[in-house]
Formats: structure tokens, C-alpha cells, sequence
């Protein structure tokens, strides 16, 4: 197949599954729009592939198999492997970078907790601040204060996230909420699995959840201006309409145990005209303190790598030994 069908699949995709994402790309130019299209579509093939297989650890394992094949420059014979493999190839994508989502990934499947938001953040590093990451590389971005903002963005989306799926992860039996945080309130991790509920423990761990991301919203605005002009309307609105997500779980009292926070079209329509705004009139501010913030530790190595910087070797040592016990876990399941 063409490289052009295999971007036509990747986009009936986005259509049918990110109805979010797609509004937003559509705001991209195109010499932008189809790699981001490209590289969404094969990060959600890796998602779902993880999140509902029945062996999470063998999906994992294949993903890993799926990047050496693409990094090696001969793809698996599917849309979103093909596809992804051209803007590896044609944007210099540091390896480090999606390697990053493999990491995630396999915490996932090994199901991991987090004691603290710290360590929270260094999951959410790995499943979205590197996506933003990857986006800055396809709009030829390579700044590192600009790299550190769009990795804060794709840090408070995650936390936005994780915040509206509360009650849903719980069903699934998942727990994102820090273990420190519950432990402090009185929250015994394996009753609220057991019996989901809206606790006004559970409602204060989201509401601090979302006060982190309002910060970290804030803190990404400055580096959207550092982009592309042609790019900023779209981030902008990826960027509003997350934070809208997060506006309605506080509406709802930050009960997301038995409500899932949306918004409308309208009100998406109303917030796109909103991120035009904002991108016509947007200028870099050279002494802005937040624009020149250092990144956090968590997302440090993800600037490095994007930026072209020297990246540490314990990032690729610490892959290997989570790949190592998911080989180890998938052998005992055999």
C-alpha cells in the first residue's frame, strides 16, 4: 500500500476514535496535520493494544518488537507501523521519545501504583508529556524551553485524565490516586476498588488532582507561543479543551466515581474561537519566568532527548529491566 492509503486509514481512526483530537488536528497546517495524524494513530494502536488485550504483558513485548522493526527502517506490514515508520524517518524522531510511551505501557500492564504525585508525574511523563514531546519534533521544534512547556501540557492533560476516569479505572481495577494521598484521608486502596464510591476522600484526592494540572496549564501557556504560528490555534485548543474537561468535574463537585465529565460541541466550538484568538495575538515573552522554568525531573530526560541533547543511559537500562520482567511474567503465563 501507498503511503498515502496508509494515512487515510490512520485518519478514519482518529476519526471514529478520538473525536477530541481530531477537531484539534484539524487546526494544524498540513505539512503538520499527517505526521500528527501518523503518530497518534500509532500511539493509540499501542494503547489499546495494551489496555484491553487480554495478555498485557505479550502486547507490550509485541510493541517493543513493533519499534526495533520501525527503528530499523522496515515496519510491520499494518497502516499505523508504515505510516509512523515515514515521520521516523523523515523528522529524526529520537528513539528515547517513544520509548518513553513503551515504558508507560508496561507499567501499565504490570499494573503498577504510585506512592506519591511525584511519582504520579513520572508515569504521566511517559504516557503524554512525551507525546507532546513527539509533536514538538514534527513541528521542527527543538527548543528545550519550549519542549518543557509542551511536556507540562501533556503532564496536566494526563492528570485531567486520570481525574475524570476515577470511577472507571476503579471498575477496571485500576488506582492512579497517589497512595500517600489516600493513606493521609484514611483510604484503605483495596475497599474503594472493591466498592467504588464518591467519597469526600476520594473527591478531595481528584480535586487536588486538578489543582496540579491548573498549575501545570498555566505554566505551558507561555511555550505555545514558541511554536509554529500556524500550529498555536491548535495546541491552544488541545490545551482549552482538556482543562473544559476539568472545569465539569469540579461542576460536578470532583465526583467522578459515578459521572463522566464531557463537553459539548458547542462548547468546544466556543473554545476553539477562544485559541484563535489567543494564537493571533500571542508573542514570546523573553524573561517570561514560566516560559524559561526548568523542566520538571520527571519529564527532564524527554527535553534531553527531543532537544538533541545527551541523554542519560540509565533510561535505556531502566526499559530493559521492566521489558525483562514482563518477559519473565509472560514465560510463567505460557
Amino acid at each position: 500500500m501507498s503511503l498515502a492509503q496508509d494515512m487515510e486509514t490512520c485518519r478514519a481512526m482518529i476519526r471514529t476514535g478520538s473525536f477530541s483530537f481530531h477537531a484539534a488536528s484539524r487546526a494544524l497546517p498540513v505539512r503538520v496535520r499527517d505526521p500528527s495524524i501518523a503518530l497518534y494513530a500509532f500511539c493509540r494502536v499501542a494503547d489499546d493494544e495494551v489496555d484491553e488485550g487480554q495478555d498485557r504483558a505479550s502486547a507490550v513485548l509485541r510493541l517493543r518488537d513493533r519499534l526495533d522493526l520501525i527503528y530499523q527502517g522496515r515496519p510491520r506490514n499494518a497502516p499505523s507501523d508504515r505510516a509512523f515508520a515515514s515521520i521516523v524517518e523523515e523528522f529524526e524522531m529520537p528513539r528515547a521519545l517513544p520509548e518513553a510511551l513503551l515504558e508507560g505501557l508496561a507499567w501499565d500492564s504490570l499494573e503498577r501504583r504510585y506512592d506519591t504525585l511525584n511519582e504520579l508525574k513520572g508515569y504521566a511523563a511517559r504516557v503524554a508529556a512525551s507525546v507532546g514531546a513527539m509533536m514538538c519534533v514534527l513541528m521542527r521544534v527543538r527548543d528545550p524551553d519550549v519542549l518543557a512547556r509542551a511536556c507540562d501540557l501533556g503532564l496536566a492533560m494526563q492528570m485531567t485524565n486520570i481525574a475524570r476516569d476515577v470511577g472507571e479505572d476503579a471498575r477496571a481495577g485500576r488506582l492512579f490516586l497517589p497512595l500517600e494521598w489516600l493513606a493521609a484521608l484514611g483510604v484503605e486502596p483495596e475497599q474503594f476498588l472493591a466498592r467504588p464510591s464518591a467519597s469526600p476522600q476520594i473527591r478531595e484526592c481528584t480535586a487536588l488532582l486538578l489543582r496540579e494540572a491548573a498549575e501545570l496549564y498555566r505554566r505551558a501557556s507561555p511555550g505555545v507561543a514558541g511554536l509554529p504560528f500556524d500550529c498555536r490555534m491548535a495546541i491552544y485548543a488541545a490545551g482549552h479543551v482538556y482543562a473544559a474537561i476539568g472545569s465539569e468535574v469540579r461542576r460536578q463537585d470532583y465526583n467522578s466515581v459515578t459521572t463522566r465529565a464531557r463537553t459539548t460541541s458547542a462548547h468546544k466550538m466556543r473554545l476553539m474561537a477562544l485559541s484563535a484568538l489567543q494564537a493571533g495575538i500571542s508573542t514570546v515573552t523573553p524573561m517570561s519566568p514560566r516560559l524559561h522554568a526548568r523542566p520538571d525531573p520527571e519529564v527532564a530526560f524527554l527535553v534531553a532527548a527531543a532537544s538533541r541533547r545527551a541523554v542519560v543511559s540509565a533510561r535505556s537500562e531502566a526499559l530493559l529491566g521492566i521489558l525483562q520482567q514482563l518477559e519473565a511474567r509472560d514465560r510463567t503465563s505460557v
